[in-house]
């Protein structure tokens, strides 16, 4: 008999729901099966941690004596430049910015002002305006704290991908990319997701998570509020219906001050850039069999692509390789032809699991429930969709 989402978590408020990660359903429904799994289990955790470039914050650092407009001025945080196209006192600070002049300039940037602002320190605001009668004032300069702001937002456009390439380099000269560095001749293998843990490779087609779901975001309660950026639901699928390669992604968002550190870490990509590692994790309700299958897949039933990031992916050829399981990308090499390539993780899953455990303990001590959609993501099985 299907569950709903209002008795799972009635049981989630008396403390009498069976919560398992992920990872431990795997071998729950493996001992048990997936009848027995989806009449016991309510709720399985899943999670991420990884770089998310496709991040960033509001702020409203409120109005000063006189007043200042930062709408059409510049604004810089920690000498990181933010977008002042808003109102007054309203500003964004995107996770890629970055610090323009003086050092740290090839090392620093918003992901790590965004780090910095949740850790509780101070950042120094500068700002220069347009002057006009009601905000007469041409320029600012203070440190600021993220207790003293009035408001401060996490909202990330694509968090959470569902699936990713795995990039490898197969031209003569080393490269340096977002994937990190690539070594000549496919010296090297690069891939970022946490597989089995991962929210969005454990409800496939959209079947529980979808606008107004809540997550946990770096430490704090937040929400999906959109499907994200290059969201792709028509892409190849296998025959357990999980994606084998970028499909799906979230949009979501958070109240930073609620956030915690070492789940919001600024980081730099030599030759690259900066970006923000994020820590996302998303409780999925065990409403019926068919969601119980989807939450018990394991890395060796997940495939991701293969593609070369000299040549394929800068020229969007769509080419790939060959597909490979992250059973083998875990196992520290995989064969591509007849060559042993080494593999490496752009995300952590040690890191991906913590999280996934710390949202099994909220969610059983009854302070984490499970929200469901009040639309469903393009895509969705259960129809619907923005």
């Amino acid at each position: 008999m299907p569950k709903t989402y209002a008795e799972i978590n009635e049981r989630i408020r008396r403390r009498e729901a069976v919560v398992l990660t992920a990872e431990e359903a795997i071998g729950f429904v493996r001992e048990n099966g997936v009848r027995k799994a989806a009449k016991e289990i309510d709720v399985v955790t899943t999670a991420t941690f990884g770089t998310m470039c496709s991040s960033g914050a509001f702020l409203n650092v409120g109005h000063t004596k006189p007043k200042i407009k930062f709408g059409g001025g510049e604004v810089t945080l920690n000498g990181v430049e933010c977008y002042a196209g808003l109102a007054a006192v309203d500003f964004y600070i995107g996770a890629t910015a970055r610090k323009k002049h003086g050092a740290g300039s090839r090392t620093y940037g918003g992901g790590h002002v965004i780090h910095d602002l949740v850790a509780g320190k101070d950042v120094l605001l500068k700002a220069s305006a347009i002057p006009s009668d009601c905000y007469p004032r041409e320029e600012l300069e203070k440190w600021i704290n993220i207790r003293d702001v009035g408001h401060a937002v996490l909202v990330n456009p694509r968090n959470g991908y569902q699936n990713y390439n795995v990039a490898v380099n197969r031209s003569g000269s080393t490269i340096y990319t977002y994937m990190g560095k690539l070594l000549p001749g496919m010296g090297n293998a690069n891939y970022s997701s946490a597989g089995q843990l991962s929210p969005l490779l454990n409800d496939p087609r959209y079947e529980t998570i979808g606008i107004g779901t809540r997550v946990w975001l770096a430490g704090a309660q937040g929400y999906v509020f959109w499907n994200g950026t290059q969201h792709n639901p028509g892409a190849h699928r296998g025959a357990n219906g999980v994606p084998t390669e970028g499909a799906g992604t979230l949009g979501v968002c958070g109240d930073m001050k609620s956030m915690d550190p070492e789940y919001l870490v600024g980081t730099a990509f030599t030759n690259y850039g900066n970006s923000l590692a994020v820590g996302l994790g998303i409780p999925i309700p065990v409403l019926d069999e068919g969601i119980m299958r989807n939450v018990s897949v394991s890395d060796a039933e997940i495939f991701a692509p293969v593609v070369d990031y000299s040549a394929d992916y800068p020229n969007a050829t769509g080419r790939i390789i060959q597909k490979v399981s992250y059973a083998e990308l875990r196992s520290g090499e995989i064969m591509i032809g007849k060559k042993k390539v080494p593999t490496g993780s752009m995300s952590s899953y040690p890191k991906a699991l913590e999280i996934a455990g710390r949202l099994k303990g909220e969610v059983e001590k009854g302070r984490f429930l499970v929200q469901e959609p009040v639309q469903m993501l393009p895509g969705s099985k259960r129809g619907g969709g923005s």
